[in-house]
């Protein structure tokens, strides 16, 4: 449903009220970056597509006030070369997540990045490393919401990160930004390009 536009409004025709919307789709393809259409096909699910689901749903998230759910990866961090057509946009994605939080808070709308390590689902079943179970995750991605923690890291291998990502640099720029960008936006009048 994530790249199916006709697909997207016919799910939010469907939805009368909307609290939290989780975009969890995921392509994850062995490849080298050698064939453009591969990247092209992983974009379209895991960068466009929940731009796309986020917009759809957006107003009825702001009339809630509600939450996006992105669940995103490590690989946002650092690319994992067997699958690196997977790793671009997931980068790209956390990137989407952070703009995305900046803009939509004055809607009062929270936007949470997902930030997990191997779990234990189809898309890493030929993958031989510990990976955390499916349901563990989603419970630790339900309590980082019900915490408010803008990133969320729901499992032992992505949890063991946290700490760095949200005392580091790279999370102190994201809020200088964020307060700039407000800034900006006041002194333009309120002018808002998110949705």
């Amino acid at each position: 449903m994530c790249t199916d536009a006709a697909q997207i409004r016919r799910a939010v025709e469907q939805v009368p009220s909307l609290d939290v919307l989780v975009n969890n789709a995921g392509l994850a393809l062995y490849d080298d970056l050698s064939e453009t259409a591969m990247l092209q096909r992983h974009l379209a699910v895991n960068l466009f597509g929940v731009h796309e689901v986020t917009r759809a749903f957006l107003p009825l998230l702001t009339r809630s006030r509600g939450a996006v759910v992105n669940n995103l990866s490590v690989n946002a961090f650092a690319p994992l070369p067997l699958i690196p057509a997977y790793s671009v946009p997931k980068a790209a994605a956390f990137s989407l997540t952070q703009s995305l939080r900046a803009l939509l808070a004055e809607r009062g709308v929270g936007v949470h990045a997902v930030l997990t390590g191997l779990v234990d689902t189809d898309m890493t079943r030929g993958l031989d490393a510990p990976k955390a179970s499916a349901e563990s995750v989603a419970r630790g991605i339900l309590d980082g919401v019900e915490r408010g923690e803008e990133d969320i890291f729901p499992d032992p291998m992505s949890a063991s990160m946290a700490e760095s990502w949200r005392g580091g640099a790279g999370k102190a720029l994201e809020r200088r930004y964020a307060a700039l960008a407000k800034e900006v936006r006041a002194a333009r009048g309120g002018v808002d390009a998110a949705g």
